[in-house]
């Protein structure tokens, strides 16, 4: 299978002689760290957030160039601020433990530092991630210095600039905030997990699984980027990483198989935007959510499996609806066929098994991923026969896995400094009284409100960084309003992950429409409608929370048997096609059929079912009549 080249590495440079070779040690030195701290947890919190970012920030100016037309090699310029970043790191490392004992009293040379750090974390921000989310974070610090002048609500109390930045750099509130903390502690040990399980195959093996299940059903290519996009979303939860990853080979078989080249890069990439929804990693958010929210890692990832599930159903369903449609046939072909492919590397499922395993007897996420980690080194050497590269491959693998985790660790800093500002100012507070205001007691308001925002915010901004601008903006309103935390996140959460494949900026879209060789807006829209369906999920899960396991079992049961139900219904109408095509009558009654789901009450089901029964009946009708096989 021959690999195409990540988004990633096309906006990275190839580091090679003594620069490489040290790009290449401390990847993997800040990754056996990692490692080391997940088992053991031997430094202290402060300490292990600052090592964390010293090293991704320095590494970020050898590897991400100023601009895309000094790609080439690095600059005495891309030293200097590679030079400038460890230094800033490094001061306050050494420097914490006299900050803290002075009760946080600051001088001159720790505010001199401090600037210089924030003015690195921007510039990192603006190469990794992009200047929407460097100017956001640039936008907030105006806000805390300037925002004392403005009139009115968002008016705040002043504030120097000695305050602000002491507050940004030498407390545990801005740049090493909990964004930070959960990048380090976390984050870093699944992308580095992820890392190791897709060297040792992890990867192919989990597409040619997909393909195994799918190949032979009407639509396969297609079904088979769905559920590989859920496998390797257990490993990376990064939707553009799963567009150019499965999409290398699912995008090329979708066309072959009939697709047109824009359906194809929009199923991938609605595919692969579930992936950030999909347990245990969830685009790291699920770490943030349980730092923010104190609930546990784990009871986060049982209540998002459902939704998830229902997310992948219902793309499920788009796709093979738009088979029958275009009389897309099943091409066996694809299929490598389910037993050769357990029979070859199933073993690398374990891993898997084992994370679960350990999360739910009670062990850390960090210990858990740390003893998955170790099983797929164990796994190979038992069931490889080229055990010779097991210890190259680790390297590579925690040199890949900490790459991986620079962009993340960038957002999770700038999102530090907004948070910060957030903190500060108490304009978290101000927006939350805000939405509630203007909704009243009606909480339908509040969460159309709440998803425009998030669907906004998360244009351009990767998870993570999108997720902790709303969470700390909108999730408080929903809260106020009377909805559960757990289920308030959820949903901003989810809307941020959404906003992937949301036009006018679709980040996944734009993965997919470069392997598909399609238009980026066509591919974006499309992309939309394939996961317009998944709109409706979070609120579902408002309505019925039982979606999230957070009912008695009988409720929880019906919550998901009428969602099933809703998705179907709607899906079928947005298509125009279930067991045959549907009338123009048939789509509008398949509409209200599925939204008359959404709130979990005896009465709606029953008048969703009302309308969804005579639908059911016209098209078995209509379907034996074309002898048509049901």
């Amino acid at each position: 299978m021959s690999k195409k080249p990540t988004e990633e590495s096309k906006r990275t440079r190839t580091l090679t002689g003594p620069v490489g070779m040290l790009a290449f040690l401390l990847a993997v030195g800040l990754g056996l760290f990692h490692i080391y701290t997940g088992g053991f947890g031997a430094v202290s919190a402060m300490a292990q957030r600052a090592i964390h970012w010293t090293v991704l920030s320095f590494l970020v100016f050898l590897y991400y160039p100023a601009s895309g037309r000094s790609k080439g090699q690095t600059t005495v310029f891309d030293y200097a601020w590679a030079l400038t970043a460890a230094v800033s790191g490094l001061y306050i490392l050494f420097n914490w433990n006299r900050i803290a004992q002075n009760a946080g009293i600051t001088n001159s040379t720790d505010i001199l530092m401090g600037v210089v750090a924030v003015v690195v974390v921007l510039e990192a921000t603006r190469r990794v991630v992009g200047p929407v989310l460097a100017t956001i974070g640039g936008l907030f610090l105006l806000y805390g210095y300037f925002g004392a002048w403005l009139p009115g609500y968002f008016g705040h109390r002043p504030y120097s600039l000695e305050r602000i930045i002491s507050f940004m750099y030498t407390s545990t509130e801005g740049i090493f905030g909990i964004p930070m903390s959960v990048s380090a502690s976390y984050v870093a040990l699944f992308v580095i997990f992820g890392a190791i399980l897709e060297k040792f195959g992890g990867g192919e093996f989990f597409v040619n699984l997909a393909f195994a299940i799918t190949g032979k059903l009407r639509g396969g290519p297609a079904k088979a980027a769905i559920v590989s996009s859920g496998l390797m979303g257990t490993m990376s939860g990064s939707a553009v990483a799963n567009v150019v990853t499965t999409g290398a080979f699912t995008i090329p078989l979708m066309k072959r198989a009939g697709y047109k080249p824009h359906v194809a890069g929009a199923i991938e990439a609605a595919a692969s935007t579930g992936g950030q929804i999909m347990p245990p990693v969830m685009g790291a958010a699920a770490f943030l959510m349980a730092e923010m929210t104190g609930i546990k890692y784990l009871e986060i990832m049982k209540a998002a499996l459902i939704p998830a599930l229902l997310y992948f159903f219902a793309v499920y369903l788009m796709v093979d609806f738009e088979a029958g449609k275009e009389d897309i046939t099943a091409d066996s072909s694809v299929s490598p066929g389910l037993k050769a492919t357990l029979i070859k590397r199933g073993y690398l499922l374990i891993p898997l098994f084992v994370l679960i395993g350990f999360l739910l007897a009670g062990f850390s996420p960090m210990k858990s991923v740390v003893w998955a980690a170790v099983s797929v080194l164990l796994l190979t050497f038992v069931f490889d026969r080229d055990r010779f590269k097991i210890v190259p491959n680790f390297l590579d693998a925690l040199n890949k896995g900490i790459n991986n985790t620079i962009n993340i660790a960038v957002a999770c800093a700038c999102s530090g400094l907004i948070v910060g500002v957030i903190a500060l100012t108490g304009l978290g507070l101000k927006f939350s009284s805000l939405i509630v205001s203007f909704s009243g007691t009606n909480i339908l308001p509040a969460l159309v409100l709440t998803m425009l925002a998030s669907l906004v915010l998360g244009f351009g901004l990767p998870t993570t960084a999108a997720y902790v601008v709303l969470a700390t903006l909108g999730a408080p309103a929903l809260v106020q309003l009377g909805i559960p935390v757990l289920a308030a996140h959820m949903f901003v959460f989810y809307f941020g992950c959404i906003s992937t494949i949301t036009p006018p900026v679709a980040l996944s879209a734009y993965g997919g429409a470069a392997l598909a060789g399609a238009n980026p807006n066509t591919v974006g829209w499309t992309a939309f409608k394939f996961g317009i369906v998944g709109f409706l999920v979070p609120y579902m899960w408002i309505y019925g929370p039982g979606l999230l396991l957070m009912a008695p079992p009988l409720k929880v049961v019906q919550v998901i048997c009428t969602s099933i139900i809703g998705v179907i219904a709607v899906a079928a109408s947005l298509q125009g096609f279930a067991l045959t095509r549907l009338s123009r009558v048939e789509r509008v009654m398949g509409f209200i059929a599925g939204v008359s789901m959404i709130n979990a009450e005896l009465v709606t089901d029953m008048l969703g079912l009302a309308v969804l029964v005579p639908l059911a009946l016209s098209q078995l009708s209509r379907t034996r009549k074309k002898g048509v096989p049901v």
